[in-house]
């Protein structure tokens, strides 16, 4: 077998290190042996000694997206990959009875929605706040806090626990780490820093840590790949009111992703949305850019590839506020104007603001440095690689809607289905997401409730399961608007209704009939049987709106265990986060 050659990441290093722990030093060193064969460097009898020892330093994430929990990985493999002794843990499965015997803790974590943890931190977050938390002197900690400053309380997990760990004793070994959207670099300067204030500290070390090599391509957020339209089919009916598709990507390079994945698409911004925008900030288009890339240094150019000029952030809106003095514009951004600042924002885009508040003599260097990079959309995956392997399926809502006189129109939605051609190549990669993926058993069962386009990764979970013959029952519970124009993927879950894959369909429309009904009603209606299939040992996936629909679902659980189970609403909540802690109710909301 001949030696493979480029160096293989850290993150792959450390995780490889961390499986030799408890081993004999004969079974390193047959291990090490055999990696060198391949190309490692060898992996040493001293090292081993260390791996196996009592880890020092606890690397915790909680996570909603993955992000955090991507973050902390690669900070747990650089620390092994340096030499420390270090663990790593998810804030849902972490006892915190552990807590105060802690002597170096390293927590990242995201932020959710309006301030809350996300769904795997939640059981930790109650305890730490809580009266029980223990005394915690001993310890050492730094946080690094995910967020976006489109929201009002940015990073607000983050500031809330590393405020607490303080509060209850902690010592700090390195400030608090926040990032935006692009959280990227800073989470990478953060990591380094506390590394070095880890190394200052004299924090127990190890020889150098395992180095593997690998061929295999790399894909990420940074470095998207191409993918190929090949096919670009509307699954709503004529006379539905919402407009979706079906899209097939074939990668020019093989990605490696599972069910619950997303697949990240890098857009471009539509060209009349561009002259707008220019339109409403008073310049040319041709004005050039001191930096970027030399092809895209024309202001046109850059802001149709590289720049938000779509969703309004609050970092805008302050710029805006500042540069033309509007009180409307400082109002809303003082700490008491968060709901008028939700009201304004909602349906509008950065071209209504800036007709509304016009600047004179804006420079181009000016406003873009107000503006977000235009970030990627995620697209849950709605297929398996078992099932197709040279192709990742899509379901895409195409975003339109009219507001105040204007149409309004989708970044990435739009781009997808009316500007991108039949095997046009586009950027793309897969957007892991730890937080929502199949049981490894597969007699588990499954209790999936999705609405609109949140049916796409059921579609994959039981492409996926009914290849590997799995015997666990599988639940659906789809909603939409119209039954005969908007019941996506209706053929697919009868059919395998019929094969017997799928046990039980309940479905929910909103404008049938008089009386609107949701998911959330007709997981009320089967309150008993949803208890039982959770009380069985069942796992729940919910996929959907952020806003209404996972709330409102949220609620409905709460009732159904609150009813069946006869006891309080809050000890209903418990044994939700109970559940959340331990997988089996996992959320992919957007």
């Amino acid at each position: 077998m001949s030696a493979l050659k480029t160096p293989l990441s850290r993150e792959k290093a450390g995780a490889l290190s961390s499986l030799l722990e408890g081993l004999s030093h004969e079974q390193v060193a047959w291990v090490s042996g055999y990696l060198a064969g391949l190309g490692a460097e060898p992996f040493s009898v001293a090292q081993a000694d260390h791996v196996a020892s009592r880890p020092e330093v606890t690397v915790l994430h909680g996570s909603q997206t993955g992000n955090a929990e991507r973050v902390a990985r690669a900070l747990h493999a650089d620390l092994m990959a340096r030499g420390f002794a270090a663990r790593l843990d998810s804030l849902g499965t972490y006892p915190t009875a552990r807590l105060k015997r802690e002597r170096v803790l390293l927590l990242v974590t995201s932020t959710y929605g309006e301030g809350e943890p996300p769904d795997t931190a939640q059981a930790f977050y109650a305890f730490l706040m809580g009266e029980r938390a223990p005394r915690l002197e001993p310890m050492k900690f730094a946080v690094l806090a995910l967020g976006d400053r489109g929201y009002e309380h940015f990073c607000q997990t983050g500031r809330a626990i590393d405020a607490r760990l303080e509060a209850l004793g902690a010592a700090r070994l390195h400030p608090r780490g926040e990032c935006d959207l692009e959280y990227e670099e800073a989470a990478r300067s953060w990591t380094e820093q506390v590394v070095k204030a880890l190394a200052a500290e004299g924090a127990p070390t190890a020889p150098p840590a395992l180095r593997l090599v690998s061929s295999g391509p790399v894909s990420d957020r940074e470095h998207p790949c191409a993918a190929a339209l090949v096919e670009n089919t509307r699954i709503t009916g004529r006379g539905s009111s919402k407009d979706v598709w079906h899209m097939v990507l074939a990668p020019t390079v093989p990605l490696a992703f599972a069910p619950g994945d997303a697949l990240g698409v890098v857009p471009r911004n539509d060209p009349v949305l561009v002259e707008m925008f220019l339109e409403a900030a008073r310049l040319q288009g041709s004005e050039r850019l001191a930096e970027g890339p030399e092809d895209e240094r024309d202001l046109a150019q850059a802001l149709a590839s590289r720049f938000e000029i779509r969703a309004i952030s609050r970092p805008f809106l302050a710029h805006w506020a500042r540069w033309t003095g509007a009180p409307a514009l400082e109002a809303m951004l003082e700490p008491g104007g968060a709901d008028e600042l939700k009201a304004y924002v909602s349906g509008r885009d950065l071209t209504d603001v800036m007709r509304a508040f016009p600047v004179e003599g804006l420079a181009a260097c000016e406003l873009v440095a107000a503006l977000r990079p235009l970030a990627p959309r995620l697209y849950s995956i709605a297929s398996s690689a078992k099932a197709d392997p040279d192709h990742i399926h899509l379901t895409v809502g195409v975003v339109r809607y009219e507001h105040q006189g204007r149409q309004h129109r989708g970044v990435a939605s739009t781009w997808l289905a009316e500007r991108v051609e039949s095997g046009a190549e586009l950027p793309v990669y897969v957007h892991v997401n730890e937080r929502f993926r199949l049981p490894e058993d597969p007699a588990t069962p499954l209790l999936m409730v999705g609405a609109g386009t949140g049916v796409a990764p059921f579609r994959a979970f039981l492409e996926e399961r009914a290849l590997l013959g799995a015997t666990g029952a599988h639940w659906l519970v789809v909603g939409d608007r119209q039954f005969r124009e908007d019941f996506l993927y209706q053929r697919e879950w009868l059919d395998y209704r019929r094969k017997g894959v799928l046990q039980r369909l309940d479905a929910a429309f909103s404008r049938d009939g008089g009386v609107k009904t949701y998911v959330q009603h007709r997981l009320l209606a089967a309150s008993r049987a949803v208890y039982a299939w959770l009380a069985e040992g069942g796992h729940l996936y919910v996929c959907g709106d952020a806003a209404t629909m996972a709330p409102d679902v949220h609620a409905a659980l709460i009732e159904i265990v609150a009813r069946e189970r006869s006891v309080s609403q809050e000890e209903a909540r418990d044994y939700l986060h109970v559940l959340m802690a331990a997988g089996r109710y996992q959320r992919d909301i957007y």
